[in-house]
Protein backbone atom coordinates (compact mmCIF):
# COMPACT_ATOMS: atom_id res chain seq x y z
CA UNK A 1 0.00 0.00 0.00
CA UNK A 2 2.84 2.11 1.43
CA UNK A 3 4.46 1.62 -1.94
CA UNK A 4 1.14 2.63 -4.57
CA UNK A 5 0.97 5.91 -2.36
CA UNK A 6 4.58 6.53 -3.70
CA UNK A 7 3.65 5.85 -7.15
CA UNK A 8 0.42 8.15 -6.85
CA UNK A 9 2.29 10.80 -5.06
CA UNK A 10 4.60 11.10 -8.33
CA UNK A 11 2.03 10.44 -10.78
CA UNK A 12 0.54 13.78 -9.67
CA UNK A 13 4.00 15.25 -9.97
CA UNK A 14 4.24 14.70 -13.38
CA UNK A 15 7.96 14.00 -12.98
CA UNK A 16 7.40 10.32 -13.34
CA UNK A 17 4.43 7.85 -15.02
CA UNK A 18 3.19 4.35 -13.65
CA UNK A 19 4.08 3.18 -17.12
CA UNK A 20 5.33 4.08 -20.44
CA UNK A 21 4.19 4.56 -24.05
CA UNK A 22 6.65 2.18 -25.75
CA UNK A 23 10.31 3.39 -26.88
CA UNK A 24 9.36 4.56 -30.16
CA UNK A 25 7.36 7.61 -28.52
CA UNK A 26 8.72 10.99 -27.11
CA UNK A 27 12.28 11.42 -27.49
CA UNK A 28 13.10 13.10 -24.73
CA UNK A 29 10.92 10.20 -22.26
CA UNK A 30 12.75 7.05 -21.22
CA UNK A 31 10.47 4.53 -20.74
CA UNK A 32 12.44 2.16 -17.72
CA UNK A 33 11.06 -0.97 -16.15
CA UNK A 34 12.47 -0.51 -12.43
CA UNK A 35 12.25 -2.17 -9.44
CA UNK A 36 14.32 -0.16 -7.22
CA UNK A 37 13.10 1.49 -4.00
CA UNK A 38 10.89 4.25 -5.26
CA UNK A 39 12.25 7.03 -2.85
CA UNK A 40 16.10 6.55 -3.81
CA UNK A 41 14.81 6.00 -7.66
CA UNK A 42 12.09 9.33 -7.51
CA UNK A 43 15.67 11.20 -6.29
CA UNK A 44 18.20 9.88 -9.01
CA UNK A 45 15.25 10.37 -11.49
CA UNK A 46 14.43 13.94 -10.01
CA UNK A 47 17.98 14.84 -10.92
CA UNK A 48 19.29 13.53 -14.12
CA UNK A 49 16.27 15.56 -15.15
CA UNK A 50 17.10 18.85 -14.12
CA UNK A 51 20.26 18.27 -15.83
CA UNK A 52 19.26 16.45 -19.12
CA UNK A 53 16.26 17.39 -19.87
CA UNK A 54 15.18 13.74 -19.85
CA UNK A 55 11.99 12.62 -18.48
CA UNK A 56 11.66 9.20 -16.99
CA UNK A 57 8.65 6.84 -17.25
CA UNK A 58 8.36 4.07 -14.56
CA UNK A 59 6.90 0.36 -15.08
CA UNK A 60 7.12 -0.69 -11.02
CA UNK A 61 7.36 -3.89 -10.45
CA UNK A 62 9.74 -6.77 -8.66
CA UNK A 63 13.19 -8.06 -10.06
CA UNK A 64 11.49 -11.75 -11.77
CA UNK A 65 8.07 -9.84 -12.43
CA UNK A 66 9.87 -7.28 -14.82
CA UNK A 67 12.52 -9.97 -16.01
CA UNK A 68 10.00 -12.28 -17.38
CA UNK A 69 7.90 -9.99 -18.77
CA UNK A 70 10.85 -8.51 -20.66
CA UNK A 71 12.04 -11.59 -21.99
CA UNK A 72 8.09 -12.57 -22.73
CA UNK A 73 7.99 -8.99 -24.73
CA UNK A 74 11.28 -9.50 -26.76
CA UNK A 75 12.16 -7.12 -29.19
CA UNK A 76 8.68 -5.64 -29.27
CA UNK A 77 9.39 -4.46 -25.42
CA UNK A 78 8.54 -0.75 -24.81
CA UNK A 79 11.23 -0.58 -22.05
CA UNK A 80 14.71 1.43 -22.86
CA UNK A 81 16.50 0.50 -19.24
CA UNK A 82 15.77 -2.51 -16.83
CA UNK A 83 16.76 -2.10 -13.12
CA UNK A 84 16.93 -3.99 -10.83
CA UNK A 85 17.12 -4.33 -6.41
CA UNK A 86 19.53 -7.85 -7.22
CA UNK A 87 21.33 -9.01 -10.31
CA UNK A 88 20.17 -12.72 -11.12
CA UNK A 89 17.10 -10.71 -12.78
CA UNK A 90 19.46 -9.08 -14.61
CA UNK A 91 21.08 -12.20 -15.68
CA UNK A 92 18.16 -13.44 -16.87
CA UNK A 93 17.48 -10.91 -19.44
CA UNK A 94 21.16 -10.73 -20.24
CA UNK A 95 20.64 -14.94 -21.09
CA UNK A 96 18.78 -14.39 -24.11
CA UNK A 97 20.57 -11.56 -25.71
CA UNK A 98 18.31 -8.08 -25.00
CA UNK A 99 20.73 -6.17 -23.84
CA UNK A 100 22.62 -3.46 -25.54
CA UNK A 101 26.44 -3.67 -24.23
CA UNK A 102 27.14 -0.70 -21.50
CA UNK A 103 29.46 2.33 -23.32
CA UNK A 104 33.17 1.09 -22.25
CA UNK A 105 33.12 5.18 -20.36
CA UNK A 106 30.47 4.04 -18.27
CA UNK A 107 31.31 0.51 -17.21
CA UNK A 108 35.33 2.27 -16.68
CA UNK A 109 33.44 4.28 -13.94
CA UNK A 110 32.73 1.53 -11.73
CA UNK A 111 35.12 -1.34 -9.86
CA UNK A 112 35.21 -4.33 -11.37
CA UNK A 113 33.64 -6.15 -9.22
CA UNK A 114 30.31 -4.55 -9.73
CA UNK A 115 30.65 -4.69 -13.37
CA UNK A 116 29.83 -8.73 -15.44
CA UNK A 117 32.29 -9.59 -17.25
CA UNK A 118 30.61 -9.30 -20.63
CA UNK A 119 29.61 -5.21 -20.05
CA UNK A 120 26.02 -5.94 -20.92
CA UNK A 121 24.43 -4.26 -17.80
CA UNK A 122 26.33 -2.50 -14.71
CA UNK A 123 25.89 -2.12 -10.99
CA UNK A 124 25.05 1.21 -9.44
CA UNK A 125 24.78 -0.06 -5.90
CA UNK A 126 25.04 -2.53 -3.37
CA UNK A 127 23.59 -4.26 -0.36
CA UNK A 128 25.79 -6.59 2.05
CA UNK A 129 24.38 -9.99 3.08
CA UNK A 130 24.47 -10.04 6.43
CA UNK A 131 23.48 -11.61 9.94
CA UNK A 132 20.92 -9.77 12.44
CA UNK A 133 21.00 -11.13 15.64
CA UNK A 134 19.77 -10.12 19.74
CA UNK A 135 22.31 -9.47 21.19
CA UNK A 136 20.23 -10.60 24.29
CA UNK A 137 19.55 -13.58 23.51
CA UNK A 138 22.49 -14.79 21.15
CA UNK A 139 25.94 -13.43 23.01
CA UNK A 140 28.51 -12.53 19.86
CA UNK A 141 31.07 -15.47 21.20
CA UNK A 142 28.24 -18.46 20.03
CA UNK A 143 27.83 -16.73 16.39
CA UNK A 144 28.47 -18.48 13.66
CA UNK A 145 31.68 -18.08 11.66
CA UNK A 146 30.39 -18.42 7.95
CA UNK A 147 26.67 -18.12 6.91
CA UNK A 148 27.14 -22.10 6.07
CA UNK A 149 27.15 -23.28 9.71
CA UNK A 150 24.06 -21.81 9.84
CA UNK A 151 22.32 -25.43 8.35
CA UNK A 152 24.37 -27.23 11.07
CA UNK A 153 21.79 -28.99 13.54
CA UNK A 154 22.87 -26.08 16.64
CA UNK A 155 21.04 -23.99 14.44
CA UNK A 156 17.67 -25.27 14.28
CA UNK A 157 14.99 -23.43 15.12
CA UNK A 158 17.63 -20.23 15.65
CA UNK A 159 17.64 -18.40 12.55
CA UNK A 160 14.86 -16.47 10.24
CA UNK A 161 14.85 -16.46 6.49
CA UNK A 162 12.64 -14.91 3.88
CA UNK A 163 12.71 -17.61 0.92
CA UNK A 164 10.05 -15.96 -1.34
CA UNK A 165 11.93 -12.67 -1.47
CA UNK A 166 14.51 -11.68 -4.27
CA UNK A 167 17.18 -10.77 -1.57
CA UNK A 168 17.08 -14.29 0.07
CA UNK A 169 17.54 -16.05 -3.61
CA UNK A 170 20.45 -13.56 -4.58
CA UNK A 171 22.16 -14.56 -1.49
CA UNK A 172 21.69 -18.32 -2.49
CA UNK A 173 22.70 -17.76 -5.95
CA UNK A 174 26.04 -16.26 -4.36
CA UNK A 175 26.46 -19.63 -2.09
CA UNK A 176 25.92 -21.54 -5.80
CA UNK A 177 28.50 -19.43 -7.24
CA UNK A 178 30.84 -20.26 -4.50
CA UNK A 179 30.19 -23.74 -3.31
CA UNK A 180 28.59 -25.41 -6.38
CA UNK A 181 25.07 -27.07 -6.52
CA UNK A 182 26.27 -29.96 -4.25
CA UNK A 183 26.92 -27.64 -1.37
CA UNK A 184 24.38 -24.98 -1.93
CA UNK A 185 21.37 -28.58 -2.18
CA UNK A 186 22.97 -29.42 1.43
CA UNK A 187 22.99 -25.93 3.03
CA UNK A 188 19.47 -25.35 1.95
CA UNK A 189 18.14 -29.02 2.94
CA UNK A 190 19.81 -27.82 6.25
CA UNK A 191 17.71 -24.23 6.28
CA UNK A 192 14.77 -26.01 5.30
CA UNK A 193 15.09 -28.22 8.68
CA UNK A 194 16.69 -24.72 10.84
CA UNK A 195 14.91 -22.10 9.73
CA UNK A 196 11.44 -20.17 10.74
CA UNK A 197 10.47 -18.53 7.45
CA UNK A 198 9.23 -15.25 6.91
CA UNK A 199 7.21 -13.24 4.60
CA UNK A 200 10.13 -10.52 3.84
CA UNK A 201 13.56 -8.61 5.66
CA UNK A 202 11.77 -6.40 7.65
CA UNK A 203 9.31 -9.38 9.42
CA UNK A 204 12.77 -11.07 10.13
CA UNK A 205 14.01 -7.60 11.85
CA UNK A 206 11.21 -7.33 14.05
CA UNK A 207 10.91 -11.25 14.72
CA UNK A 208 15.05 -10.84 15.83
CA UNK A 209 14.40 -7.57 17.71
CA UNK A 210 11.76 -9.17 20.12
CA UNK A 211 13.43 -12.37 20.71
CA UNK A 212 11.17 -14.44 18.91
CA UNK A 213 14.06 -16.28 16.72
CA UNK A 214 17.66 -15.35 18.02
CA UNK A 215 18.88 -13.93 14.56
CA UNK A 216 18.15 -14.38 11.09
CA UNK A 217 19.63 -13.92 7.45
CA UNK A 218 18.98 -10.34 5.56
CA UNK A 219 21.07 -7.06 3.94
CA UNK A 220 22.24 -4.34 5.65
CA UNK A 221 20.34 -1.90 5.55
CA UNK A 222 16.83 -2.74 7.01
CA UNK A 223 18.80 -2.52 10.45
CA UNK A 224 20.88 0.92 9.40
CA UNK A 225 16.85 2.30 7.86
CA UNK A 226 15.38 1.44 11.19
CA UNK A 227 18.55 2.53 13.58
CA UNK A 228 18.03 6.29 11.13
CA UNK A 229 14.22 6.19 11.88
CA UNK A 230 14.47 5.50 15.66
CA UNK A 231 15.12 2.06 16.38
CA UNK A 232 11.68 1.03 17.44
CA UNK A 233 12.26 -2.47 15.50
CA UNK A 234 16.09 -2.72 15.82
CA UNK A 235 16.78 -1.95 19.80
CA UNK A 236 17.76 -4.75 20.26
CA UNK A 237 19.13 -6.51 17.25
CA UNK A 238 22.96 -5.98 16.17
CA UNK A 239 24.44 -7.02 12.49
CA UNK A 240 27.27 -9.96 12.11
CA UNK A 241 29.64 -8.93 8.84
CA UNK A 242 30.85 -12.34 7.98
CA UNK A 243 33.64 -10.67 5.81
CA UNK A 244 36.67 -13.36 5.18
CA UNK A 245 35.18 -13.47 1.90
CA UNK A 246 32.93 -16.03 3.34
CA UNK A 247 29.59 -16.22 1.22
CA UNK A 248 27.97 -14.48 3.70
CA UNK A 249 29.96 -11.23 2.82
CA UNK A 250 28.15 -11.27 -0.29
CA UNK A 251 27.51 -8.09 -2.16
CA UNK A 252 24.44 -8.21 -3.90
CA UNK A 253 24.52 -5.75 -6.76
CA UNK A 254 21.56 -3.38 -8.33
CA UNK A 255 21.87 -3.59 -11.87
CA UNK A 256 20.78 -1.14 -14.89
CA UNK A 257 21.11 -1.87 -18.33
CA UNK A 258 19.84 -0.91 -21.74
CA UNK A 259 17.80 -2.71 -23.98
CA UNK A 260 18.87 -3.28 -27.19
CA UNK A 261 15.54 -3.37 -28.70
CA UNK A 262 15.30 0.36 -27.48
CA UNK A 263 14.95 3.26 -30.10
CA UNK A 264 16.74 5.70 -28.00
CA UNK A 265 20.17 3.89 -26.95
CA UNK A 266 21.66 7.20 -26.80
CA UNK A 267 19.79 8.93 -24.42
CA UNK A 268 19.46 5.34 -22.03
CA UNK A 269 23.32 5.23 -22.34
CA UNK A 270 22.88 8.71 -20.66
CA UNK A 271 21.07 7.47 -17.99
CA UNK A 272 23.36 4.55 -17.32
CA UNK A 273 26.33 6.84 -17.12
CA UNK A 274 24.47 9.54 -14.92
CA UNK A 275 23.63 6.49 -12.78
CA UNK A 276 27.20 5.34 -12.24
CA UNK A 277 28.77 9.09 -12.20
CA UNK A 278 29.49 10.90 -8.87
CA UNK A 279 26.76 13.07 -8.88
CA UNK A 280 24.35 10.12 -9.13
CA UNK A 281 26.07 8.03 -6.45
CA UNK A 282 26.07 10.99 -4.50
CA UNK A 283 22.46 11.57 -4.85
CA UNK A 284 22.32 7.44 -3.36
CA UNK A 285 24.92 8.50 -0.61
CA UNK A 286 22.67 11.49 0.60
CA UNK A 287 19.68 9.45 0.71
CA UNK A 288 17.53 7.37 3.06
CA UNK A 289 18.05 4.20 1.34
CA UNK A 290 21.36 3.40 3.32
CA UNK A 291 22.32 1.26 0.17
CA UNK A 292 26.43 1.55 -0.52
CA UNK A 293 27.31 3.71 -3.37
CA UNK A 294 29.60 1.48 -5.68
CA UNK A 295 31.85 4.42 -7.14
CA UNK A 296 35.21 4.95 -5.73
CA UNK A 297 35.06 8.77 -3.77
CA UNK A 298 31.53 8.46 -3.06
CA UNK A 299 30.34 6.64 0.72
CA UNK A 300 27.57 6.82 3.12
CA UNK A 301 29.50 8.67 6.46
CA UNK A 302 26.24 6.36 8.46
CA UNK A 303 27.42 2.87 6.76
CA UNK A 304 30.16 0.42 8.18
CA UNK A 305 33.06 1.40 5.37
CA UNK A 306 32.85 -0.59 2.46
CA UNK A 307 36.59 -1.43 2.34
CA UNK A 308 36.66 -3.27 5.93
CA UNK A 309 33.36 -5.52 4.15
CA UNK A 310 35.67 -8.27 2.40
CA UNK A 311 33.22 -9.67 0.25
CA UNK A 312 33.90 -13.23 -2.10
CA UNK A 313 34.51 -12.31 -5.51
CA UNK A 314 31.89 -13.50 -7.61
CA UNK A 315 31.42 -12.39 -11.03
CA UNK A 316 27.74 -10.42 -11.08
CA UNK A 317 27.31 -12.38 -14.54
CA UNK A 318 27.59 -15.75 -13.20
CA UNK A 319 24.18 -15.65 -10.56
CA UNK A 320 21.69 -18.33 -11.71
CA UNK A 321 18.52 -17.23 -10.67
CA UNK A 322 16.56 -19.90 -12.31
CA UNK A 323 18.97 -22.81 -11.06
CA UNK A 324 18.03 -21.40 -7.91
CA UNK A 325 15.12 -21.06 -7.82
CA UNK A 326 14.98 -25.07 -8.65
CA UNK A 327 17.32 -25.68 -5.72
CA UNK A 328 15.19 -24.22 -3.37
CA UNK A 329 12.01 -26.28 -4.78
CA UNK A 330 14.00 -29.12 -4.24
CA UNK A 331 14.40 -28.31 -0.54
CA UNK A 332 10.82 -27.55 0.03
CA UNK A 333 11.94 -24.06 0.26
CA UNK A 334 9.94 -22.81 -2.49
Amino acid sequence: MRRWRWLLAVLMSGTLAACGNGSAGDENVLTVYGAPHGELLSAMVDTFTRQTGIKVRIRPGADSELANQIVQEGKASPADLFMTENSPAMGLVNSKGLFARVDDATAAQVPDQFVPSDHNWVGYAARSTVLVYNAHVLPSNQLPASIMDLAQPPWQGKVGIAPSGADFQAIVSAVLALKGRPATQQWLDGLKRNAKIYSNNIAILKAVDSGEVPAGISYHYYWYKDRAAGGAGSRNAQLKFFGNADPGAFLSVSGAGVLASSTKKVQAQQFLAFLTSKTGQQVLADSKAMEYPIVRGVANPKLKPMSELDPPAVDPATLNGPEVIQLMQQAGLL
